[in-house]
């Protein structure tokens, strides 16, 4: 060979120079960097919450403002509609929160006579089955209604913290809505360059509200279901648990579970073991028919997450974010994955896992020769 090899010749390529690591030692890498991601996003999750609440909020009413626009009306005029839309879900999150707490710490104190009479028949039955008197007066002393009345006014005491959230999602939702505008011109500018990115964007806008809109949709008809069924078992304050069953509906599996509590405790006071065991039933009922089997009919695959990854995403996202993050847990989920695995093609594979579908079987095509 005459002519010479250059010093740049002789150096390996991108990806020859990542394959030269070790498999084990990228794992720990990736590992290490999402451990520092986590515990940074951990620290900051009272900016990363309520900033997500108010993308997922925008992003559910944003259709609203495309057919405005395609209807005729100004930029401006669908950026204010999509703003007062949120507004007017933040408010009402905000007012059913209010008002359960609210109901729930009237109602308690009425029944106070039948909570320690419920308590002096549960003492009688743990001194026969032999324990001492003074665990049992401890016990009972643990157990004092008022105390949970306190708890329900230092809960109260914190809508300081709330009323700060809600004014920093308000904010954030009237700028986002004045950007509305210019997006589309951007979402396309970005689509020349990184197509993938976009699509992977858009898959995750279109996954969030079609999870917001049936979790919404289904959450009203459980609502009333159980205002029915409560009112005709005699549960007092009926219609506020229906609005706490319909704010829960949000959070995946475990959100009626949260809904029942009150009006269970209200069963067992106003009608002894008997009813809250037919109230815990019937929410049961209600949870497996509508969000086990007729909601994820509706959803399909949109979301693209198993059922276990959906469970770990919440328990994760509320560890994370804390109570914010279990209602955004989904929402979450998907933008990751839209982020690390639908935007590079060749993480794609991990897609069926993910979503817990059936692999397609290739069929195996004979060599030529």
């Amino acid at each position: 060979m005459s002519e010479a090899t250059t010093g740049s010749d002789l150096q390996p390529s991108g990806p020859l120079r990542m394959n030269a690591l070790p498999r084990g030692l990228v794992i720990l890498l990736g590992l290490g960097a999402a451990t520092l991601a986590v515990a940074g996003m951990k620290a900051a999750s009272g900016i990363i919450a309520p900033t997500m609440l108010g993308v997922v909020l925008v992003l559910t009413v944003a259709p609203a403002s495309g057919r405005l626009r395609r209807w005729g009306a100004p930029s401006w005029a669908a950026g204010l509609a999509t703003i007062g839309l949120v507004y007017l879900i933040l408010i009402g999150m905000v007012a059913s929160l209010v008002l359960c707490a609210a109901q729930l710490a009237e109602i308690i104190p009425r029944y106070a006579d039948q909570f320690t009479e419920l308590i002096s028949g549960a003492n009688s039955q743990l001194a026969s089955l032999g324990l001492q008197e003074s665990q049992i007066e401890a016990a009972v002393k643990s157990l004092d209604p008022s105390k949970l009345v306190g708890v329900i006014t230092s809960l109260a005491g914190s809508a300081l913290g709330i009323v700060t959230l809600i004014v920093f999602v308000a904010t954030l939702v009237l700028f986002i809505g004045f950007d509305a505008a210019k997006f589309p011109v951007q979402l396309h500018a970005a689509e020349l360059e990184r197509p993938g990115v976009v699509e992977a964007l858009l898959h995750f806008a279109k996954s969030t509200r079609t999870y917001m809109t049936v979790s919404a949709v289904f959450g009203l008809i459980v609502a009333v279901i159980d205002v029915v069924a409560l009112a005709l078992m005699g549960i007092p304050g009926a219609i506020t648990w229906g609005v706490l069953a319909f704010v829960t509906n949000f959070i995946p599996n475990i959100g009626f579970v949260i809904g029942v509590i009150p009006p269970a405790i209200l069963g067992l006071l106003e009608g002894g073991p008997g009813l809250m065991l037919g109230v815990i039933v019937v929410y049961s009922v209600i949870n497996f028919v509508i969000q086990s089997i007729i909601q994820p009919k509706f959803q399909g695959d949109a979301l693209g997450l198993s059922t276990t990854l959906t469970f770990l995403s919440l328990v994760f996202w509320a560890w994370v974010l804390g109570p914010l993050g279990a209602i955004l847990a989904l929402p979450l989920t998907i933008l990751a994955k839209a982020l690390l695995v639908d935007v590079d093609p060749r993480s794609r594979w991990l897609s069926p896992m993910l979503s817990g579908a059936a692999l397609v079987e290739v069929p195996h095509v004979a060599d030529p020769d």
